[in-house]
């Protein structure tokens, strides 16, 4: 059948098709452009401060491991009653000022529950001194659990870990203020059944907020046992930071810990004790995992009940004394940085998808 311009007219059938093939065709180049148009899901880090998140490209110079008050009453007598928040204030501004004066940026202030955390004192401070501070959830079984609450000797490790849950998801204690770390600790040594129910408390927080968990340790035995307990838990080590490691004499386990992935922090810094922290730093440049590794004084604090919060011991060595140090025996500018910037940042950085 010849149509009027002479060319053979298509069946019916083959107009459909070829008009199916064609809408097909267009629809799949709208989808196209749309995906294209559509920006791709990325990752955002950043770090959960007592004022809120903050980008983690802003974290700058931080000091990982400080106190501004800490009681020392145990769990039993504690009460924040105990201390007046005005006073604290005036004690403890003049040294937040010092390390701003010296470039620091941020502090993570690693007093736990019942020993004398008070996110409230620390966003007021934050305010008035510009420093960033961290706080934290978790809570402190070493020196045989002076410091827990009897809720911890009773509930399971996933009940504990829904209260620290809770307090990163909607802040603590009414505040609005949530935790940027899990802080725990355990004493020297195999770890008794309270204190791994604490580590495993600590994993199951982790896996469902992120959080860093900084475990006061001391001894390489602890440090290694608390990695075995979050490895079962399916926790990386590099979520685990082990606190006070400059208590373990063999540097040979410092980077161990830090080659499986830990965190390894070296957080005692004074000027009494400066050429012991260059051997370790050394020792952790020679066997190339200073990417691993944190500083800081573990100074301060404010103590409620002692006249004027008691002596207070800054947070200027590691700028004024012991960066000089690093310096005059062979570490570069920017290794002084993977030290105080770069590694903290990694370290407590929190990750979401937007």
């Amino acid at each position: 059948m010849l149509e009027s311009s002479g060319r053979p007219s298509l069946p019916i059938i083959g107009q459909k098709s070829n008009f199916v093939v064609r809408s097909y065709l267009l629809l799949i180049a709208f989808y196209g452009i749309c995906y294209a148009c559509t920006p791709p899901e990325t990752t955002h880090h950043y770090i959960e401060t007592v004022q809120g998140p903050l980008e983690v490209s802003e974290m700058g110079k931080t000091l990982i491991h400080e106190h501004l008050l800490v009681d020392f009453i145990g769990a039993s007598d504690y009460h924040s009653e105990r201390w007046e928040r005005s006073q604290v204030i005036d004690r403890v501004l003049p040294f937040l000022q010092e390390i701003k004066d010296l470039g620091f940026t941020t502090l993570v202030e690693c007093t736990p529950e019942f020993l004398g955390r008070d996110p409230g004192l620390l966003q007021e401070l934050s305010q008035r001194s510009g420093i960033q501070l961290l706080t934290n959830t978790g809570l402190y079984g070493a020196v045989d659990n002076k410091y827990l609450p009897e809720y911890a000797f009773t509930e399971s490790a996933d009940q504990l870990a829904a209260r620290w849950i809770a307090e990163s998801q909607e802040g603590i204690a009414g505040t609005g203020i949530k935790p940027g770390f899990i802080k725990i600790s355990v004493n020297p040594g195999p770890l008794s059944p309270l204190h791994e129910k604490l580590v495993r408390a600590a994993a199951k927080t982790h896996q469902a907020s992120g959080l860093l968990i900084v475990s006061h340790t001391g001894t390489a035995l602890a440090a290694f046992a608390q990695m075995d307990v979050l490895k079962e838990e399916g926790v990386p080590e590099d979520a685990f930071v082990w606190v006070h490691a400059q208590a373990e004499e063999d540097k040979s386990r410092h980077v161990a810990a830090a080659k499986r992935g830990a965190w390894v922090s070296f957080d005692g810094i004074s000027e009494e004790n400066l050429d012991q922290y260059l051997s370790y730093l050394l020792h952790m440049k020679q066997h190339d995992v200073l990417n691993r590794t944190l500083l800081s004084h573990d100074a301060g604090w404010y103590s409620p009940g002692e006249e004027n919060g008691g002596s207070f011991r800054g947070f200027t060595t590691l700028s004024e004394r012991f960066i000089p140090l690093l310096l005059a025996n062979g570490f570069s500018e920017m290794e002084c940085e993977q030290l105080v910037i770069k590694n903290p940042a990694n370290a407590f950085r929190l990750s979401s998808s937007r």
